[in-house]
């Protein structure tokens, strides 16, 4: 008990409890047994109060109790006025140009369209349209060659006419028409050019030779609307000619 009356009181109040109860123990002794006396206390004169005891010191502090229940909640509140709408915020600055994305998938092919009108007719193709025959008066002009031969006997050497003629020459007869000028042999009435301006007449075809080596002319097959062949003799393998030709349109 002491120990608690310690914790609670302190030292000095316990002291200070113990005197209490002491005097409080003595009063009621001394009333119990009083005789002549207690009249003469009684009548005796109050002596003066005396002073006023320290204060104690503060007991410690009690221990803290229980915590009671949590309260009801409260009824909600009412809701609270929608406020006004702010004003709209300045405009922002204009963010950087972004990359390019990357090339989408090829699409489909679409449908043919329609054919378009034919178009104007172009002008003549100069000198002559192409896909036409060489006009009358109109000269061509080319090469030949013959061999090397691989063997001796009959040969041919091929012309071709860039453009074809309208209608084929004679080769052969008083109405001949195709003529080859051995070398050296001069310029003719129906050929009046070289070897190496090959020319001729309009209705004429002329071969130039500029030399022949163990092959001799015999004539022609043609010419046709679109060439001529020449016929050789070779004396032996490794026959060979060449030179120049002119046809003119009649």
């Amino acid at each position: 008990m002491f120990s608690i009356l310690r914790n609670r009181f302190g030292v000095p109040g316990v002291i200070a409890v113990i005197a209490l109860v002491f005097a409080m123990i003595g009063g009621a002794w001394a009333a119990s047994n009083d005789s002549g006396n207690a009249t003469a206390s009684a009548k005796a004169k109050k002596g003066p109060r005396g002073p006023k005891g320290p204060r104690g010191p503060k007991g410690p502090k009690g221990d803290t109790g229980p915590a009671g229940p949590a309260g009801a909640a409260g009824p909600a509140g009412p809701a609270g006025l929608k406020g006004a709408n702010g004003a709209d915020g300045a405009q922002g600055a204009t963010g950087a140009k972004g990359s390019n994305g990357a090339a989408g998938a090829t699409g489909p092919a679409g449908a043919a369209g329609p054919a378009g009108p034919a178009g104007p007719a172009g002008p003549e193709g100069s000198p002559w349209t192409a896909g036409g025959t060489l006009p009358s008066g109109e000269t061509e002009t080319g090469v030949w060659q013959l061999g090397p031969t691989p063997a001796a006997g009959f040969v041919t050497a091929p012309i071709s006419f860039p453009i074809p003629l309208e209608t084929a020459f004679i080769g052969s007869g008083e109405d001949n028409q195709f003529h080859i000028l051995e070398a050296g042999e001069g310029e003719t009435e129906d050929c009046p050019g070289t070897l190496e301006d090959p020319q001729a007449e309009p209705g004429q075809a002329c071969i130039y030779t500029s030399g022949a080596t163990n092959a001799t002319p015999t004539g022609t097959a043609g010419p046709f609307v679109s060439g001529a062949l020449l016929f050789f003799i070779a004396s032996e393998a490794g026959a060979t000619a060449v030179g120049t030709w002119a046809v003119t349109a009649p």
